[in-house]
C-alpha cells in the first residue's frame, strides 16, 4: 500500500513538473518570437508543410524542451520536498501552540502584503513569477518576524484584553445594580492558584479542594505536567510511584464539580526560563497569581521576587492543635535523637516530639511536659522532658 502510494505521488509530481516546464517553455517562446528575424521563418517554408507555420514549430520545440527538463528535474524536486517535509515535521514536534499560532499569523500577513505588492506586476510577461517569489519571500519573513516577536505581541494584545475585561466588569456591575445587589466585592478578582510539581505529588491539595476552601481557578502549566510525566516514567520505583500518584491527583482535581482546573499550554521557551521554578515565578508575575507548593526553595525564590506563595505545609501546621509550654502529653518514644540522651516520638498528627533524656525510654510510653516548640515551613518540632513513665494497664 505504501509503495503504491509512493509511486502515485512520484507520478503526480513528475506530471506536474512536465506541465510547469511546458508552461515555462511557452512563456519563453512568446518572449523570443518578436526578437527572431522574419527571414528565419521564411527560410523554413521550403521544408515545412503549408499548414504548419514556423512560429508554431518554434513554440512546440520550446515547450517540449522545457517539459523534458522538468521531467529530468522531477526526482530532485521530489527528494527536496521530502527533506523539507521531514524538517518541518521535526520542527513541529518541538513547537508549542503559541509558536504555531504566531507563525500562521505571520504567513497570512506576509501573503496579503505580497499579493498587494504583486498587483502592479500582473500585466507584465513575468508578472506571475514575480508574484510567486514575493509570496514565498514575504510569507517566510512574516513567519520569522512574528516568531521572534511573539512575546511582544502578547503585550500589544494585553490592552485589548484589559478593555474587554473592564467592559465585562462594568456590565456585571450594572446588572447587579439593577437587581439591588451592587457590591464592591463583586469587582474583585480571585487570583489564580498555580500548582507546582511538589504540591501535586504531595496530594493534600486534593483534600483542600474537596472541602471547598480553595477558591478561584487552579492553573497547571504544561511544563509542570511534563515534569510530572518524567517522574512517572522514571526507572526508580519510588519516583515512578510518586509521579503516577501526581497524575491521579490531577485527574481527581479535574473531576471535582466545584473546582475549575485549567491546563496552560506553556513551555519553558515561551516564558524564557531555564528551570521549572523560574518559569513558575515568571508565570505568576504575568498573571498576578499565587504559587501553591511544598518546595522550600521555590517558596524562598518566589518570596524574593515578591510573588505570593501558598505553602501547603504552612496550612497543615496551622491546622495542628496548639501545644503550650507546661502542658503534658503522653507519647511513645520510638528511637534515639540526634543529640546524646535524646529520644524521639511522634504525635497523632505526625509532629516530631524530641524528649530530653529519653534515650533510656525507647520502646516505652511516657508522660512528658512541653518545654518549647520550633515552627518552620518544613514542619513543626516540639521539645519536652520526661515527667514519668506510663505503665500499660
Amino acid at each position: 500500500m505504501t509503495e503504491g502510494f509512493g509511486k502515485l505521488v512520484q507520478f503526480f509530481f513528475s506530471g506536474l513538473m512536465v506541465f510547469i516546464g511546458g508552461m515555462v517553455g511557452a512563456q519563453i517562446a512568446w518572449l523570443l518570437l518578436p526578437l527572431i528575424p522574419v527571414d528565419w521563418f521564411l527560410a523554413g517554408k521550403e521544408w515545412l508543410p503549408l499548414w504548419l507555420p514556423g512560429r508554431i514549430v518554434f513554440t512546440v520545440l520550446c515547450v517540449s524542451l522545457f517539459a523534458f527538463v522538468g521531467l529530468m528535474f522531477s526526482p530532485l524536486v521530489i527528494r527536496l520536498l521530502g527533506l523539507i517535509g521531514a524538517s518541518i515535521e521535526m520542527q513541529l514536534k518541538n513547537a508549542s501552540w503559541s509558536e504555531l499560532t504566531a507563525a500562521t499569523a505571520g504567513i497570512i500577513i506576509g501573503l496579503l502584503i505580497a499579493n498587494l505588492i504583486a498587483m502592479p506586476f500582473s500585466d507584465l510577461p513575468l508578472g506571475s513569477y514575480v508574484a510567486v517569489v514575493l509570496n514565498v519571500v514575504l510569507a517566510y519573513l512574516g513567519a520569522s518576524i512574528l516568531l521572534k516577536r511573539q512575546s511582544e505581541m502578547q503585550g500589544v494584545l494585553t490592552p485589548i484584553k484589559g478593555i474587554r475585561e473592564r467592559l465585562s466588569m462594568i456590565k456585571t456591575q450594572q446588572q447587579k445594580g439593577e437587581d439591588g445587589r451592587a457590591d464592591d466585592m463583586g469587582s474583585w478578582e480571585i487570583p489564580k492558584k498555580i500548582l507546582d510539581t511538589s504540591v501535586i505529588i504531595d496530594g493534600r491539595i486534593l483534600d483542600v479542594a474537596r472541602t471547598g476552601f480553595l477558591e478561584g481557578i487552579i492553573l497547571i502549566p504544561q511544563f509542570v505536567l511534563h515534569e510530572l510525566q518524567s517522574v512517572a516514567d522514571s526507572t526508580d520505583p519510588s519516583r515512578r510511584t510518586r509521579g503516577r500518584r501526581g497524575m491521579d491527583v490531577v485527574n481527581e482535581l479535574q473531576r471535582l464539580a466545584d473546582t475549575r482546573v485549567e491546563i496552560a499550554d506553556l513551555t519553558l521557551r515561551d516564558l524564557e526560563a531555564e528551570s521549572v521554578d523560574s518559569a513558575l515565578v515568571v508565570l505568576a508575575e504575568r498573571l498576578s497569581g499565587q504559587i501553591m507548593t511544598t518546595d522550600y526553595n521555590l517558596n524562598k525564590l518566589a518570596q524574593i521576587q515578591g510573588i505570593p506563595v501558598l505553602n501547603v505545609n504552612d496550612l497543615a501546621n496551622a491546622m495542628k492543635p496548639m501545644l503550650l509550654p507546661g502542658e503534658t502529653i503522653i507519647i511513645d518514644v520510638i528511637r534515639e535523637g540526634k543529640e546524646p540522651q535524646q529520644g524521639v516520638g511522634y504525635l497523632d498528627d505526625g509532629t516530631m516530639f524530641v524528649v530530653e533524656d529519653g534515650e533510656a525510654y525507647i520502646g516505652k510510653r511516657v508522660e512528658v511536659v512541653v518545654t518549647s516548640m520550633l515552627q518552620t515551613s518544613a514542619g513543626r518540632m516540639v521539645f519536652g522532658r520526661i515527667r514519668r513513665e506510663v505503665r500499660a494497664p
